[in-house]
């Protein structure tokens, strides 16, 4: 890592979190001209000051020391100056939390706890969305997952050899592969139509292969490639064979029959009128009339019987890395305070039973 990469992590991390230079200095206990200087790569930092910047700015350390993956997933937008922008600000604070995620998964992994996923990566050419939608159904059918709802997209990423965090954030998620290890985090504030669809989403910067190098990244523009992981996305989410084989013709019983694979599909209402648009059984005309009549909780809930139909809330972390914390913390190797901040809200100290953390490292 040159002094210059990480003056610049440490300029991007104060206009994300809106202080000015002098700000930033006033907090860490620097001149402002030091902090100039830092961001320029021209003075060298301490490790306490490393560690008083992190704190100062919300991120964990290694955003400031730990060289940064090749590939992430993000909709970014440059900081170019002190004011930034606010696109720009959360995407910077959205891949803070994403490297701090993929440095718990490793803390677990060098521990000897926790055995980094395989990831899937779909054999054949990506070269837009209907190659997109077929990587789809390839992995439908590699995880044996048929044509059915899926339970839980924390299983299935976990399945498909990516880590998933559903946490709060600035937006929507982000993915991203660091030699090998793949992990993403998803919006816990979104709703769930939405915690699914990010989900699919980043599973699918995965499974598609590295933007940057497949058939895809190297042919077609981000937007087109963004287009193609939503069709993905989509596909995977629910299936267009599953609309076309059970339409109804009535337009009437047609919304009906929408609302309920939407609703037992757990998908958002326009992720189903997609599907049902690229089925060919609903026109643009029909589509955009139902667009704007987006179903209510209740008439998705009658769909399904009022079932409540959860997914990504309270659970946060993947199975296998609760596990290993859990095995981390019988183990002495962390503290109590940590077990509950690894594990994201999925428990409380009070779930623990008593242990003494007096001598243990924090």
């Amino acid at each position: 890592m040159e002094w210059t990469e990480i003056g610049e992590r440490v300029r991007e991390a104060r206009v994300s979190a809106g202080l000015s230079q002098g700000e930033l200095a006033a907090e860490i206990g620097l001149d402002r001209t030091m902090v100039v200087k830092v961001e320029r790569g021209a003075r060298r930092l301490d490790a306490l000051e490393v560690a008083r910047l992190a704190e100062a700015l919300a991120v964990p350390l290694g955003y400031f020391l730990d060289p940064r993956p090749a590939v992430v997933s993000r909709r970014s937008s440059p900081l170019l100056d002190d004011t930034g922008t606010n696109s720009g600000r959360a995407e910077s604070r959205l891949e803070a939390a994403l490297f701090e995620w993929l440095g718990e998964v490793r803390q677990l992994i060098d521990l000897g706890l926790l055995s980094a996923l395989e990831p899937l990566t779909f054999p054949g050419k990506v070269d837009g969305p209907t190659a997109a939608r077929e990587a789809a159904r390839w992995l439908r059918k590699h995880l044996g997952l048929g044509v059915g709802p899926i339970d839980t997209m924390m299983s299935v990423c976990e399945r498909a050899g990516q880590f998933l965090l559903v946490t709060e954030l600035t937006g929507d998620g982000a993915s991203l592969t660091d030699d090998g290890l793949a992990v993403a985090v998803v919006n816990s504030a979104a709703d769930p139509g939405r915690r699914r669809a990010t989900a699919a989403h980043e599973l699918g910067h995965l499974v598609l292969g590295d933007e940057y190098s497949t058939d895809l990244g190297v042919a077609a523009s981000r937007e087109d490639r963004e287009r193609a992981i939503d069709a993905f996305a989509a596909e995977l989410l629910l299936p267009v064979s599953v609309v076309r084989e059970g339409w109804p013709r009535e337009e009437v019983p047609a919304r009906e029959f929408l609302i309920e694979l939407a609703a037992r599909y757990r998908t958002s209402w326009s992720t189903a009128i997609r599907q049902a648009q690229h089925a060919e059984v609903v026109e643009g005309s029909t589509a955009r009339r139902w667009r704007a009549s987006t179903p209510t909780r209740a008439e998705m809930l009658e769909a399904l019987g009022w079932a409540p139909q959860p997914d990504l809330t309270s659970v946060t972390v993947p199975p296998s890395f609760a596990h290993a914390v859990m095995e981390a913390w019988r183990s002495d190797q962390i503290t109590s305070d940590r077990a509950v901040e690894l594990l994201h809200g999925q428990i409380t100290i009070d779930d623990l039973p008593p242990r003494d953390d007096a001598e243990l490292a924090p």
